[in-house]
């Protein structure tokens, strides 16, 4: 098992995070993630950290592909990956329909094809075989639609970038899974269940069918997993602590019947309680939302309770076909065990 510093996005401030990246990078650990939402960019605090170490890969978890058109994210791919050494992971998604329409101002459109168009220029543009002309159901390359000027040029990165950058894909329904698996080097689930991981198995063997050769094999192929570490005795109150983010995602990240944290919550079989729990929150009960989160989901979510307790449970991670867990936080004696578990 492989390590990473889930940094994440801010809240109201944003923190500097450069002590626990460079006790990341000294413990040896895989890779720093950063992420963003309606508030803090993905990129900045990524460039501030990369500035600060020196081996630990740097990673997008995720950018947003509305916020940024495919021609963007591949140049700050290219540039960040140049000046770091080639340690960039460049982590993308397409995020949900409030996040895209309401932030974004951006149409949602048809998520699997938007997504392959977006990797297919992305790599077409870090290879530099040719000037990029792309022409797609999302995005023309020159433009050439409504009020376009027709003075549109093919052009080709000034930048000689690495050509494979690894790209990696924010997925959670069956559909996006195999996509990943298809098209990319590795996938982001949200709250993974190493319990109930085979409900991405089906998708993950039709995308490794249908994989390119020119591409890294599918056993190179990275499953990345956030996952809350608390080393106490008081596992119910560590519960308490995991509760909130599950009721945020589930409950209020996206419409009732368009939620799709909500939906793998049922995949996971909690059926019942992924619907109150997105009912509670929409009608504005987020306490108790939270306390409708069942505690076997939140158990297996995390890695709560005494070290003992903690070490049984993660031989079920490590028997999952999570290969990257990112740890939150800066507390060296947790970092230390976790690597310790994982070697």
């Amino acid at each position: 098992m492989k390590f990473g510093l889930q940094v994440g996005y801010s809240g109201a401030e944003i923190a500097d995070q450069v002590a626990s990246a460079q006790l990341a990078d000294e413990l040896g650990f895989h890779s720093i993630w950063t992420a963003e939402a309606y508030g803090s960019d993905a990129i900045s605090p990524l460039v501030w950290m990369g500035a600060h170490t020196k081996n630990v890969k740097l990673a997008t978890g995720i950018m947003q592909m509305p916020a940024r058109t495919p021609a963007m994210t591949a140049m700050t791919a290219a540039t960040l990956d140049a000046l770091s050494g080639g340690r960039f992971i460049c982590g993308i998604g397409l995020s949900g329909p409030q996040v895209v329409e309401g932030w974004h101002g951006q149409p949602y459109g048809k998520p699997l094809v938007k997504t392959r168009e977006y990797i297919e220029i992305l790599r077409t543009i870090w290879k530099r075989e040719k000037p990029l002309e792309f022409s797609g159901e999302h995005y023309q390359i020159p433009y050439a639609g409504p009020k376009a000027t027709g003075l549109g040029k093919p052009l080709k990165s000034i930048l000689h970038p690495r050509p494979d950058i690894p790209i990696y894909v924010a997925a959670i329904g069956p559909r996006n899974v195999a996509l990943a698996a298809e098209v990319s080097d590795g996938f982001l689930p949200a709250f993974f269940n190493p319990y109930a991981a085979d409900v991405f198995k089906p998708s993950l063997d039709e995308g490794f069918a249908k994989r390119s050769s020119q591409l890294r094999p599918s056993s190179e192929f990275e499953v990345v997993a956030g996952c809350a570490v608390i080393v106490t005795d008081d596992v119910q109150g560590a519960l308490g602590f995991v509760k909130p983010g599950l009721a945020l995602y589930i409950g209020g990240m996206g419409a009732r019947g368009r939620n799709f944290y909500n939906d793998l919550a049922k995949r996971y079989g909690y059926e019942e309680a992924a619907k109150e729990i997105q009912d509670l929150y929409l009608d504005g009960k987020k306490k108790e939302a939270v306390a409708a989160v069942p505690d076997e989901l939140a158990d297996a979510v995390s890695l709560v309770g005494p070290v003992e307790r903690i070490k049984e449970r993660f031989a079920v991670w490590k028997e999952s076909p999570c290969t990257v867990m990112l740890l939150g936080g800066r507390d060296r004696k947790t970092f230390e065990m976790m690597v310790e578990l994982g070697s």
